[in-house]
């Protein structure tokens, strides 16, 4: 299983239930990576996307335990072993914190926009930098837009 997440410099990832920026050229990074495959998220994640509904042209699997939650369209599944025996192994955890952290032992590739900024959070995401389980197999320049600099790091399971 892969993830993708962007973080800033602390390896924060959201606050008040959503991104902490949206940058273009991630977005769009982030539509060819994972367009054809399904993405694994939770509930509030779901609410951040456009109009908070599941993705064109992927595959929504959606972890949530609220049993009175029943989005428009996507799967959703209520436990974590359920999902993982609907998930192929190509599929894609795209958020937020506690899906992630739940997924992350079962991840083999992490796609991390590292942003160079540190913005106000309330939700982190594993540095992977200090876990002897993953080390940094790639290393993209860094990139500028809305005047952010930002780098393109693909992380991989020891």
């Amino acid at each position: 299983m892969n993830l993708i997440v962007a973080v800033d410099r602390n390896w924060a990832i959201g606050k008040d239930g959503d991104q902490l920026v949206y940058i273009p050229a991630d977005l769009k990074r982030f539509q060819a990576l994972t367009m054809g495959h399904a993405l694994i998220l939770g509930r509030k994640t779901l609410a951040t996307f456009p109009k908070g509904l599941p993705l064109a042209g992927r595959r929504n699997l959606i972890l949530s335990r609220d049993s009175a939650f029943s989005p428009t369209g996507g799967e959703v599944f209520r436990s974590l072993d359920s999902l993982l025996a609907a998930a192929p192994e190509d599929a894609f955890v795209v958020g937020g914190e506690s899906v992630y952290r739940a997924l992350l032992p079962h991840c083999d590739t992490a796609y991390v926009t590292k942003i160079d900024h540190t913005y106000p959070a309330d939700v982190f995401f594993p540095d992977l930098d200090i876990d002897a389980q993953w080390y940094l197999a790639q290393e993209e320049a860094p990139l500028e837009q809305k005047g952010l600099s930002f780098r393109y790091l693909t992380y991989r399971r020891r």
